[in-house]
């Protein structure tokens, strides 16, 4: 069941869990993804309170959770986990480093920024919303992200 989508508002609690896993450049990652910020993006894209787990991986790790739970033989750049939407959202957002790094020198983005979207985006997931179901839900969502972006100085990511 889909819960109904209203204007998030950045008055959420978020209980965060930041993980990194051992993959090339992990400092870099590290650098781009202060806990203070990865909390501060998160509860700008939240409609109630959150238990997330963040878990920032290598390609070996993010090809292996793809094929096993979406049937997609490659490492993607993130995998939203959502377990519960309510009374709290409960999931786990799993971003590949190495892709996102990759996706970040080709969009001429900064790593920073990169993370930023990947984050509100994994976090809209998690609370119901999907850009593969059809196009109106797909321009909401990316509507949305560019709006609570911008609210956070990050220009329009697509």
């Amino acid at each position: 069941m889909k819960k109904e989508k209203t204007t998030p508002i950045a008055t959420c609690e978020l209980d965060l869990s930041l993980q990194f896993g051992v993959f090339p450049d992990l400092a870099l990652h590290r650098a781009a993804l202060p806990r203070a910020a990865v909390k501060r993006w998160i509860v700008q894209a939240l409609q109630s309170d959150a238990e997330l787990t963040v878990r920032v991986v290598g390609e070996e790790e993010a090809q292996t959770l793809n094929r096993d739970y979406r049937q997609k033989d490659y490492a993607t750049n993130v995998l939203t986990f959502d377990y519960t939407q309510a009374p709290v959202v409960t999931a786990d957002l799993v971003l590949c480093g190495p892709v996102v790094a990759r996706e970040a020198a080709e969009q001429g983005k900064t790593l920073q920024a990169h993370y930023a979207h990947l984050l509100v985006h994994a976090t809209l997931h998690a609370q119901g919303y999907d850009h593969e179901t059809n196009e109106r839900d797909a321009l909401e969502m990316e509507a949305l992200e560019i709006l609570l972006l911008a609210a956070m100085g990050f220009d329009n990511p697509y």
